[in-house]
């Protein structure tokens, strides 16, 4: 199939795309490299043996992305461009709505455009807002608690819509739960530009000394040692996920959201202690007041992803340290 991928150069679409051209895809990634690297192209030709396509093109340029999609005439779309941290949405709502949302039915319009109705979103699981009880199944009620969540609930919502008006489409809304690891070669992971907003990337640079501490955002939540629990799902089981979802919008139309994660749940404290772990470095630490917009607890219930995509994660914990750290290293 030919596939287009925004934001592939990117964490999560990277390694996606190592997936994609081994399956024997071609593939197209549109990115701005807001958040990623060039030479992250590089990386995913030794890793996958193909070269990726590239446009540098921003989703929120109407324009510019329906004349890629008239060239390109993709087959299906894997749609992981966007901005993600919690903490900047709530101070710039209007950016995150204006890139997240808007890019989106940039992106929706000129894929109708060309006829193509395959699409696979990366949503998350803050559309779920502050659950009345974890595992968290699909159809647990929607309710953000932050705009970050609210964009992926509006791009979602705008799917649904778009398949009540056009019934061969086929989207699948993936609800990422905590992405961490990296490629098992260390040639792809989490290497973000300026201090990282999600917590095992800032873990990581204080391990190897980018950093000078952690902040931690609370020690009383009602969770066992106070710490804000959260299911991490290591990136190659998440990329591992798409691959099946894609397959299913070849299978069958209609919108689906689906859970991507674990099951399993793990505190701040008990993230820092794996990663100590795992690179026999101190991890220093402040605690400090909560971010605006965080709940206490998120973790998946995957059974859903098992039964319809026949889906599920392989790799534990430690693994994803003992990959996150390789990659650290292979940076040095």
């Amino acid at each position: 199939m030919r596939i287009a991928v925004t934001g592939g150069a990117g964490y999560i679409g990277s390694h996606t795309c190592t997936l994609l051209l081994a399956a024997g895809h071609d593939v197209l990634i549109i990115d701005n490299f807001n958040n990623s690297k060039s030479d992250v192209l590089d990386r995913i030709e030794k890793v996958a043996g193909v070269r990726p396509r590239i446009n540098q093109t921003d989703i929120t340029q109407a324009d510019a992305l329906s004349a890629v999609f008239s060239d390109y005439r993709p087959d299906a779309v894997l749609h992981f461009a966007g901005l993600k941290a919690v903490g900047e949405a709530v101070e710039n709502p209007l950016e995150y709505y204006r890139v997240n949302v808007g890019g989106s039915v940039s992106l929706f319009q000129a894929m109708e455009n060309v006829g193509c109705n395959k699409i696979v979103f990366s949503s998350s699981a803050t559309v779920y807002g502050d659950p009345d009880q974890v595992p968290i199944v699909e159809n647990h009620p929607l309710r953000p608690t932050n705009p970050y969540g609210q964009s992926k609930r509006y791009v979602e919502k705008i799917l649904e819509d778009w398949g009540q008006a056009n019934s061969n489409l086929a989207a699948v809304n993936l609800r990422y739960f905590n992405p961490f690891g990296a490629h098992p070669t260390a040639l792809l992971g989490e290497n973000p530009q300026g201090i990282p907003n999600n917590l095992m990337p800032y873990v990581a640079q204080v391990a190897t000394g980018q950093a000078a501490e952690l902040l931690v955002f609370g020690d009383d939540y009602d969770t066992p040692d106070g710490t804000g629990v959260r299911d991490y799902i290591h990136v190659m089981d998440l990329a591992a996920a798409h691959l099946k979802a894609l397959d299913l919008t070849v299978r069958k139309a209609g919108v689906k959201a689906i859970n991507v994660g674990t099951g399993n749940g793990y505190s701040v404290m008990q993230m820092i202690n794996a990663f100590k772990r795992a690179s026999n470095r101190e991890i220093p630490y402040r605690v400090v007041d909560r971010r605006p917009g965080d709940i206490a607890e998120c973790v998946a219930d995957p059974s859903f992803a098992f039964e319809l995509l026949g889906w599920k994660s392989e790799l534990g914990l430690e693994r994803m340290c003992a990959d996150a750290w390789s990659y650290q290293n292979s940076l040095k």
